[in-house]
């Protein structure tokens, strides 16, 4: 069902006053949390106008979680209190997509330096390069590897919000806690998102204790506005508000965890109570490139998270390639970017994924090209990259040889990726947070831990070990550089993003997006879109999206006319038309505050006062 933009206004504005009601009895002192009014009607596509305000912002992918980050930043609390709090709702109201049972990146500035906190899940110690091969030695089926306990990387979420909250948060950890733990008691009405991910779901039946939380008595889907309660993760919150993160590592949850992985009935996997006790969020270098936008002569610097991350690396790869060609210097036609704008794009997209699969890895385990993940952006290699792009599409780019020397490794083969959702946060003292967080795949590996006291709910685990590569090695044998390893953390494509006036040194936005390996051109269109063409941040994330993984062109289906598609095809393209469900969230700076918008392909809102102080 679609709604008008007056009518979608109306449900946005809701929440807002809603939020801003919540907030007024709340002090620094003594934070009470008070559960907005929750509207129930089934949006599918929702036009979003974006959000002007003052004093601080914030941006997630489900109303109820936005309001829980507004009440906690009108409290005095920081943006990464306000991401922690995001986060524990979100894993409640969003379960599909991210919660304490995975893992995130989290980028934070504090108005001088830029930090990167890695909660990436890691395997299990036992886990050996074979884990997704069958006895013949050949990789299993994607869905196969997936919905099993093999796939199940160790949770890293609570541990990195716990070590950013330590170093950044004003208000005690147990507060944090409080928006999430009401609701789970009280209840949520379902929204239509979770609604749409339970009828497209095949396997989440299967586990007894999913089954009796997400489905009525006859397996069908609780309907859109059902209020569903979770007294299970309540529960865990509690003991997660007294003892952090120790309370995933050591007790009765984090038994039931690792028997939920080790007890699966047809492929359990081999987590052990210890990988549980000897998991530890890191600090990595932030990865910072400059970028100047031809059309202006304006320079930016744009800094997001090293690997095992690799969007930083490839939207880096990206915006250098196409500064070479014409691309770097096109408008939008008639509000859609050109068929040959599309051409440039998506050849510098193949060129970048080609290194990509080639190259990046967890670095404690693989090292980067010439020991320096940046000569993948060395003017020289960008240039002379941007060199094999043609009038006629390459259809499918080779890998690079950004160091001068030959690769140890293979280049990984093509393999799906899924999921995740998005915050950001800026808060009353300028501190930004750009996080990205994720369980994999929808519902993850479709395992749903309950610590068997005679509560309903739990929460879910994560599938993230799918993210390496299924193969640990090429027809020849070398090896892929993103294979299964005991401790290793799995490649990423998740891409929180900070971008900074590089004159001034000033915070210009924060952005990020969820969808697998798609996230890269999210985010990527998100940059183009208000750096280039000079949008704000509602107007590039509502353009259609584009993208190629170093194959077909992909093109949300229904958003470009046939003319494009046509032009591609002349231009030797293999065009595909597909839902590309973006969940883009950003704030931007502006001169009289902020600006954030939220992705009307999803149910995300972005809140913050109209007025500060």
């Amino acid at each position: 069902m679609k709604f008008s933009k007056s009518r979608s206004n109306l449900v946005v504005a809701a929440f807002i006053l809603a939020g801003s009601l919540g907030a007024c009895a709340v002090n620094q002192n003594a934070f009470t949390y008070t559960t907005p009014d929750q509207p129930d009607e089934p949006v599918s596509y929702q036009e979003k106008p974006g959000w002007a305000t003052q004093g601080f912002a914030v941006a997630a992918a489900n109303p109820l979680a936005t309001d829980a980050g507004y009440q906690i930043l009108k409290a005095g609390g920081s943006a990464i209190d306000a991401a922690v709090a995001v986060q524990m709702v979100l894993t409640l109201v969003e379960p599909q997509s991210s919660g304490i049972g995975g893992g995130a990146f989290v980028l934070h500035h504090d108005g001088k330096k830029v930090e990167a906190y890695d909660g990436r899940e890691t395997a299990p110690a036992a886990a050996t390069d074979k884990l997704f091969l069958d006895a013949q030695g050949k990789p299993l089926p994607f869905i196969e590897g997936v919905v099993s306990g093999l796939s199940v990387g160790v949770p890293g979420t609570l541990s990195v919000l716990e070590m950013a909250h330590k170093e950044h948060g004003k208000l005690p950890w147990a507060t944090l806690m409080q928006p999430a733990i009401q609701l789970a008691e009280q209840g949520f009405k379902l929204s239509p998102h979770l609604h749409r991910a339970l009828l497209a779901e095949p396997f989440l039946m299967k586990d007894t204790v999913a089954a009796s939380y997400f489905y009525d008595a006859q397996g069908k889907p609780h309907p859109v506005g059902f209020v569903l309660k979770n007294p299970e993760l309540a529960a865990i919150l509690r003991d997660i508000a007294a003892r952090g993160s120790m309370a995933l590592k050591q007790g009765p949850v984090a038994e039931a965890l690792v028997n939920k992985v080790r007890q699966h009935p047809t492929r359990p996997g081999s987590m052990t109570l210890q990988d549980l006790a000897n998991y530890q969020a890191k600090k990595r270098e932030p990865l910072c490139f400059d970028h100047t936008v031809q059309t202006i002569s304006k320079t930016y610097q744009l800094c997001g998270f090293p690997p095992p991350s690799s969007g930083t690396l490839a939207i880096g790869q990206m915006l250098g390639i196409l500064n070479h060609t014409p691309a770097g210097k096109m408008s939008l036609e008639q509000g859609l970017p050109s068929a040959d704008y599309l051409h440039f794009y998506t050849e510098a997209a193949r060129l970048a994924f080609a290194d990509r699969g080639q190259f990046v890895a967890d670095p404690d385990f693989v090292q980067a090209p010439g020991g320096d993940w940046k000569t993948l952006w060395h003017p020289a290699y960008l240039k002379q990259r941007s060199s094999l792009i043609g009038a006629q599409s390459m259809k499918v780019a080779q890998p690079g040889n950004p160091a001068g020397m030959k690769s140890a490794f293979a280049p990984m083969p093509s393999q799906e990726e899924y999921g995740t959702s998005h915050i950001s946060v800026i808060d009353k003292d300028g501190n930004a947070v750009a996080m990205t967080t994720t369980i994999e795949a929808v519902f993850g590996s479709r395992l749903m831990v309950n610590s068997g006291q005679g509560r309903q709910g739990g929460f879910l685990l994560n599938n993230e070990l799918t993210d390496f590569s299924f193969a640990p090695t090429d027809a020849k044998g070398l090896p892929i550089a993103n294979r299964v390893e005991g401790g290793k953390r799995p490649r990423s494509s998740m891409s929180p993003t900070l971008v900074f006036e590089k004159d001034s040194g000033k915070l210009k936005m924060t952005g990020g997006s969820p969808g697998g390996a798609v996230i890269i051109h999210y985010t990527g269109k998100l940059l183009i879109g208000t750096l280039q063409w000079g949008l704000n941040t509602q107007q590039a994330i509502s353009l259609p999206n584009f993208s190629s993984l170093n194959g077909p062109t992909i093109l949300e289906e229904k958003r470009f006319p046939d003319s494009t598609i046509k032009a591609l095809e002349t231009k030797g393209h293999e065009v595909r038309e597909t839902p590309l469900p973006s969940g883009l969230q950003a704030i931007e700076v502006t001169p009289n505050g902020f600006f954030g918008g939220a992705d009307p392909r999803r149910e995300g809102v972005v809140m913050g006062p109209k007025n500060w102080p």
